[in-house]
């Protein structure tokens, strides 16, 4: 079978864009910029969620550690923002790509006017071969920061909506671990993947851990909710390990990689 041409959303968190200092992982990032510049060059429509604003802003003010003061928040994901922005047109030019960044609001969702524009600009993107990318817009939004009920949730809820708005095929959740596994793979070493998962119900969600990595907020619960999201609206999600990019590669050509939540038809 050949590789078949889709619209898709991928999300890459904190842990894949940063190292363990905090800093930006600039080998990441430029593969990651090849990985989809390559998926577009197929033929592909590639719009790109990405998280990691807070924590390289932080380490760029050089403060000790992620910010808990909101406005130290919110400034840190303002100097992150523009660092990331910065390495993404940098490395996505190298390979000839265009791109633009969209910074949304929980309101950019649920209100219809605004949803229908923020839909509109998406497609006149894609129409002209521009990678949009994706954060939540934390510099002036403090409920996604401080809320317990996020409505994006690290930015992997944030991948859901937008890929149920831009009406995507696929949802690919860059994780820092291979997928979704019946117990924590960091702590029990019998940890099996689950390479498919037909319904997520109450069962599934027992088996996802609490927070993920300490450079991120989400978890795999988040990637759950996600996952059931986009499944609900007919949009296949892949959960996989970030640090290991070709895998995007074998994802368009059909191959089994990490975990696949199937859409509901």
């Amino acid at each position: 079978m050949g590789i078949k041409k889709r619209r898709i959303v991928i999300k890459v968190g904190t842990s894949t864009l940063t190292n363990e200092l905090g800093k930006s992982n600039l080998r990441t990032m430029d593969r990651l910029a090849l990985a989809v510049a390559d998926l577009q060059n197929m033929g592909n429509e590639v719009i790109l969620v990405s998280s990691g604003a807070i924590a390289v802003g932080a380490n760029k003010m050089k403060l000790p550690g992620r910010p808990t003061q909101m406005r130290l928040k919110q400034a840190a994901a303002a100097v992150g923002q523009c660092e990331n922005m910065f390495l993404y047109d940098k490395f996505f030019g190298d390979y000839g790509k265009t791109v633009a960044q969209i910074l949304l609001n929980a309101e950019d969702i649920m209100e219809e006017g605004k949803k229908e524009n923020l839909s509109n600009t998406f497609e006149a993107l894609l129409e002209n071969d521009i990678i949009p990318i994706v954060n939540e817009n934390d510099s002036v939004s403090y409920t996604e920061i401080e809320s317990e009920d996020k409505l994006f949730g690290d930015n992997d809820m944030l991948s859901a909506v937008v890929a149920v708005l831009c009406r995507a095929d696929l949802l690919i959740i860059l994780s820092d671990i291979d997928g979704f596994y019946d117990k924590d793979p960091r702590f029990y070493k019998d940890a099996q993947l689950i390479s498919r998962v037909e319904e997520i119900n109450d069962q599934v969600y027992r088996l996802a851990g609490g927070a993920g990595s300490r450079r991120g907020t989400g978890g795999m619960r988040t990637k759950l909710q996600a996952a059931e999201m986009a499944t609900s609206q007919g949009i296949n999600v892949i959960v996989t390990n970030g640090s290991s990019l070709s895998g995007l590669y074998d994802i368009v050509a059909g191959k089994k990689v990490g975990t696949l939540f199937t859409a509901k038809k």
